[in-house]
């Protein structure tokens, strides 16, 4: 390949490549990862950036990992290591400086040519079953600082020098989680799977030459940055301000955490600008981002609301302003504040808002509020295995609907979280029953809960389980009972949380918001997980849509006929003479 202007093909199949070796990471990373959180969960991600810190490919990844981070990352390694070597690796966490939150362990290996030059930098980030929290949970919604935390945090700390691993940090961490094998097999597979990445780009380095590496990435942002700039210019030009609450828990106002985005669309300059600095100070809890995770919440919105076919790095991020301040709760924290749960409750909030913000500016942008996130049927689970005699700790993803409704088509279902992105599996019951002392007695759809609209946002899920032969602590941080997810252009709410207790006698009660609740020998836990809002009015829903909902269980004929202006025959077909009359 030439070194000077490369080609669309050429361009094509260099992208491909490094997307490629972005894959490889992912599969290794997916096939030896110790803990469920990652070979059955799949909550990690994969990237490569560039010598300068500029995020180039991120296949399959979760965009709250991703998104912002990867660059901050890489360039605290080079800030605190100026003299990179082959061979060097590093476990960084902190959310000081660049990560998401302290349960994602990042292991950033520089890529260094033959003649000591810097290249590229790849990082495989995973998240922790355990990270050696002073509760058995990796998020700690009620944590008033990171001391309270308790986990362990490294910043960019030296793990590897000349691929030889420092035996005295894998000890330490050890001593402090709770579950150790489990994490060491989990920390040995991000190292094999970044070493993947740097021996796949080092080949690829061989095969074309480092300068024509340098050059396609240079013409790859710009490429990327036009066809942004292409598709901000087809905004409507304006501003507009959206606000997503998140529901109270200790540690925040009595009526819970506002966030607002204003959005400033410029389609004549190809930009917009995201503004959240007119958000309150940072809390005394775990719910605060940190600013990896506040860019990139910002980021997926906008994606999400301009379509999936824009490449996601550095060039078309060039377009998108976003402006931040110090110590807010969705800015910029400053230590000690907690970012604990930072990659989930109120980043999902600010990519609510500022999805709400572009959806003032017209109809066709933007999307519904996607639902909220944390509630039991996803918590961390841990206590003492009757089976063996020891200690276990994983989180679990037994399922989260929460998908949100769009000016194209309807919500998808199983999307976990927004800031996930539908990139995570949801867990087998019998591979959790396998691995955890737990029996689970359901998972199901929840009729009528999804948010009615042209397109539907997600229905609600209920799961329900509970321990075997012992006690089980189940740990989570659920949003969305008093702020459910809202629809736009007429389209209709989806179905708030909740958590209850089931006692031994049948009855239940409710359970707290945000907490750790020992569930005992013969009780379980009740999960209603949030669906999503509904895009656009009901009564214009494609009617065979409809039918094809009720005939699901999704929807009830009642509420076909009175939402959707929908009515069936007693066979369950469409009544196409008393639809049409219903909907004049």
């Amino acid at each position: 390949m030439a070194t000077t202007t490369l080609n669309g093909a050429e361009l094509a199949i260099l992208i491909n490549r490094f997307e490629g070796i972005a894959r490889k990471m992912t599969n290794t990373l997916y096939r030896t990862g110790r803990s469920g959180v990652l070979n059955r969960a799949r909550d990690f991600s994969c990237c490569i950036v560039t010598a300068d810190c500029q995020l180039l490919a991120t296949a399959d990844s979760l965009p709250i990992h991703v998104l912002v981070g990867p660059d901050m990352m890489a360039q605290a390694m080079k800030n605190f290591h100026p003299e990179l070597k082959r061979g060097d690796a590093f476990l960084h966490n902190s959310p000081y400086h660049g990560s998401s939150h302290a349960a994602d362990h990042v292991l950033i290996i520089p890529v260094i040519d033959d003649k000591g030059k810097h290249r590229f930098t790849v990082l495989t980030k995973a998240h922790q079953a355990d990270c050696g929290n002073a509760e058995p949970t990796t998020y700690m919604g009620t944590a008033v600082d990171v001391y309270a935390e308790g986990a362990l945090i490294f910043p960019a700390v030296k793990v590897q020098e000349n691929y030889r691993t420092n035996e005295d940090m894998v000890r330490m961490c050890e001593m402090r989680i709770r579950v150790p094998e489990q994490w060491k097999g989990d920390f040995l597979a991000m190292i094999g799977s970044a070493r993947i990445g740097e021996q796949e780009i080092m080949r690829l380095a061989d095969e074309v030459g480092w300068d024509t590496l340098e050059t396609f990435c240079g013409q790859w942002f710009d490429y990327s940055e036009q066809r942004m700039i292409t598709r901000l210019s087809s905004l409507p030009k304006g501003e507009a301000t959206g606000s997503s609450t998140h529901d109270p828990i200790p540690g925040t106002p009595p009526e819970g955490v506002r966030i607002v985005a204003s959005v400033s669309a410029l389609p004549e300059e190809g930009r917009i600008v995201v503004d959240l600095r007119d958000n309150i100070d940072a809390l005394p809890c775990g719910l605060n981002l940190s600013e990896a995770c506040a860019r990139s919440a910002c980021l997926i919105a906008v994606f999400n609301s301009i379509g999936g076919d824009i490449p996601r790095n550095a060039g078309s991020f060039r377009r998108v302003e976003i402006l931040l301040r110090e110590n807010s709760v969705a800015g910029i924290p400053l230590h000690p504040t907690s970012c604990s749960v930072s990659t989930t409750n109120v980043a999902d909030r600010v990519t609510h808002s500022v999805s709400l913000a572009m959806a003032e500016l017209g109809e066709g942008f933007g999307t519904a509020e996607f639902g909220a996130f944390l509630p039991p049927s996803s918590a961390v689970v841990s206590g003492k295995d009757p089976r063996t005699g020891d200690p276990f700790v994983n989180q679990i993803f037994l399922g989260c609907t929460t998908g949100a409704g769009t000016p194209y088509e309807d919500a998808w279902l199983t999307y976990l979280h927004v800031g996930n992105g539908g990139m995570c599996f949801i867990d087998s019951v019998e591979l959790d029953e396998l691995y955890q002392p737990i029996l689970v007695t359901e998972r199901r759809i929840l009729e009528d809960t999804e948010g009615a609209g042209r397109h539907i946002g997600a229905s609600s899920l209920r799961v329900e389980f509970g321990p075997l032969g012992c006690d089980v602590d189940v740990a989570y941080v659920s949003d969305g009972k008093l702020n459910p997810p809202r629809g736009v252009h007429g389209g209709g709410t989806g179905g708030g949380s909740n958590q209850l207790r089931r006692l031994q006698d049948g009855s239940t009660q409710d359970l707290p918001p945000a907490a750790t609740v020992r569930i005992h020998q013969g009780e379980s836990i009740i999960s209603i997980c949030c669906g999503g809002g509904g895009y656009g009015d009901p009564a214009r829903r494609d009617p065979q849509r409809v039918v094809k909902d009720v005939q699901d269980g999704w929807v009830s004929q009642q509420r076909a006929r009175d939402v959707y202006r929908v009515v069936l025959k007693p066979d369950g077909t469409l009544d196409q003479g008393a639809t049409e009359a219903a909907r004049a």
